[in-house]
């Protein structure tokens, strides 16, 4: 019995936990363009980060940037700069704020603000109001990022 209390204690708690909700566009908090505060209660996953970082229907950031960590793809950018790295030169929390809007660091940058979801114009009405990548997305590419560094 003192188990199945324990089970269900712990359910509960991971119940609770799953729908945490994340950090919504407009309420994340940026100082000098970081973003120090997780998006999500659940922590980035670097293998699905390069996943979504090399999909050219999500994070498309292959085509703007070079990534050598990623020689089976083709097609790399050179208009933003170079991925190799990107973890020695940023920290995680510049890193996501990066990812979340770059606008609130680069004055003037072509890079899109991947988590806002108003103050721009969509050419299709089916992605007005939202996104482009997802509060965890955001998490898992940053996770991806702060592992490419220099050898």
């Amino acid at each position: 019995m003192k188990h199945a209390m324990g089970f269900a204690a712990i359910a509960v708690f991971g119940a609770s936990m799953a729908f945490a909700e994340d950090v919504k566009p407009m309420a994340v908090s940026f100082a000098d363009g970081s973003v120090e505060a997780a998006l999500t209660s659940t922590a980035g996953d670097p293998a699905n980060g390069r996943k979504v970082f090399a999909n050219r229907k999500q994070g498309n950031c292959l085509a703007c940037h070079m990534n050598a960590d990623l020689p089976e793809e083709s097609f790399h950018g050179e208009v933003g700069p170079p991925m190799d790295g990107v973890a020695d030169r940023w920290t995680k929390a510049e890193l996501r704020g990066i990812v979340t809007n770059s606008k609130m660091m680069f004055e003037g940058t072509i890079m899109p603000a991947f988590y806002v979801d108003s103050g721009y114009e969509r050419p299709l009405d089916e992605f007005a109001g939202k996104s482009i990548l997802t509060a965890q997305q955001v998490e898992d590419i940053v996770a991806y990022l702060i592992t490419l560094k220099e050898d």
